[in-house]
């Protein structure tokens, strides 16, 4: 399915951010860009985008963007950009004659929505438009800007920034045929309307327009200082995974996210991140086996570090999309590589610190408890999502230990923190079995 972009416009209430729109940067990606690779997830890598006001600029950018990452790319330009939205999608009536999605170049929207969308079955000239029905719940609106929708039984039945009735919010998102194309000319000529939701005024009123739900799905206009703030929190507060553990969720998270915010604005890759976090983790445990309290100390405090830093890696994947199979996986292998060295070498500052033979054997459990627990997690955490809600307060792992390897140090009791890290890690790999067998009955 193609996908059409209109991004014409002059955007003067962000204009602080930038002279043009389309190339304002949000945590690392322009609003055009981000729009793109969101619909690129959702399986769309043909587009078209409508460009106006600094046009060649644009289409430069995109340009790069087409080539780094892949997609195709058909420019289509709108000398009369300043005049209505409408005009913008009318531009590419010559080159699309069938179904097509359409976006606009400043919406920021959950990829689910597309993905439930374009497979939804559109009737010849008809049009589908993904409403917010959560009209007095959403608090990411601008009520004096937003377009309201008014649904009756599936249908939309009017559409406008002003209309006084309305049940929805219209969303930017659409699944078209081209007699949207149509409803813009009949707009214009009997209406003198170019703008998009007089086209769609038309088409509700032949009861032509269906409602898709969009549900509890995340979408933001980005249209001025204020949403474009709005917008950054709800992308940061997104990184937080369902699976994050307690320390994570109150501790590591909030302070890795503000590092990411940062690290976003460089050319530092998640893999080289990776490799810093391991790298602080291989001087934390160096550090244990010289065997001082001060050592020890920075020992466990650089390993919290290290953890803390071991979640931007994902996180900067995940805000400037360029995720891989092969970059999960050689952060885990990291991760198991860091947690061996830190337990070893805390085992060994237990041991020449009270020479007993039963610090050995705690280390021992505490490192197989640990790489267990790793183990086992992907596994228990699928099984979670897909038969059992997560009981996430209870979730116990990598972000758990390490913070009391780290508290362990700070109080000078490396076989206190050993020992509490053997019965958690392994007293946890005994639950997530009974957990997991009982779901699995």
């Amino acid at each position: 399915m193609k996908c059409l972009i209109i991004a014409a416009g002059k955007g003067s209430r962000l204009s602080t951010r930038g002279t043009s729109k389309p190339l304002v940067p949000l945590l690392g990606l322009t609003l055009i860009e981000r729009v793109i690779l969101t619909a690129k997830r959702s399986g769309i890598t043909d587009f078209y985008v409508v460009t106006g006001h600094n046009g060649e600029k644009v289409r430069l950018f995109l340009d790069d963007l087409s080539r780094e990452r892949n997609i195709k790319i058909t420019h289509i330009i709108n000398e009369e950009w300043e005049k209505e939205n409408g005009l913008s999608v009318l531009k590419a009536e010559t080159v699309l004659d069938e179904n097509f999605i359409l976006l606009m170049g400043d919406h920021i929207f959950d990829e689910n929505i597309l993905k439930q969308l374009k497979n939804e079955e559109v009737q010849e000239g008809e049009v589908i438009l993904a409403v917010d029905c959560h009209t007095n719940s959403n608090r990411l609106v601008d009520i004096e800007d937003v377009t309201k929708v008014f649904i009756d039984k599936g249908k939309v039945i009017d559409i406008g920034k002003s209309i006084v009735k309305y049940n929805a919010y219209d969303t930017g998102v659409f699944l078209c045929s081209p007699s949207i194309f149509t409803a813009l000319k009949t707009s214009i000529t009997c209406n003198n309307d170019s703008s998009l939701s007089g086209a769609i005024k038309i088409l509700a009123e032949q009861r032509k327009v269906e409602a898709f739900d969009i549900k509890n799905s995340f979408w933001i206009d980005v249209d001025d200082e204020k949403t474009f703030q709005k917008a950054k929190r709800c992308l940061i507060d997104k990184l937080r995974k369902p699976s994050d553990g307690p320390i994570s969720r109150y501790l590591n998270r909030p302070l890795s996210t503000k590092i990411t915010e940062y690290l976003i604005k460089t050319d530092i890759t998640p893999n080289q991140i990776s490799v810093f976090s391991f790298i602080l983790s291989l001087i934390s445990s160096t550090l244990f086996f010289l065997g001082s309290y001060i050592t020890l100390l920075a020992g466990g405090v650089l390993a919290q570090i290290s953890s803390i830093i071991d979640g931007c890696d994902g996180e900067v994947a995940r805000l400037k999309y360029t995720e891989s199979d092969f970059g999960g996986w050689f952060d885990a292998v990291l991760d198991r590589y860091a947690d061996a060295f830190i337990l070893f070498g805390l085992t060994y500052h237990a041991f020449i610190s009270g020479n007993s033979i039963l610090s050995l054997f705690i280390g021992f459990m505490a490192i197989i408890g640990s790489f267990m627990n790793s183990y086992t997690a992907d596994k228990y955490d699928g099984l979670m999502k897909k038969k059992v809600k997560l009981n996430r307060g209870f979730r116990i792992g990598r972000d758990v230990r390490i913070f009391l390897i780290f508290v362990g140090a700070i109080i000078n009791q490396p076989i206190f923190a050993l020992l509490l890290v053997a019965l958690l890690m392994n007293i946890e790999n005994i639950r997530r079995v009974i957990v997991c067998y009982k779901a699995d009955s």
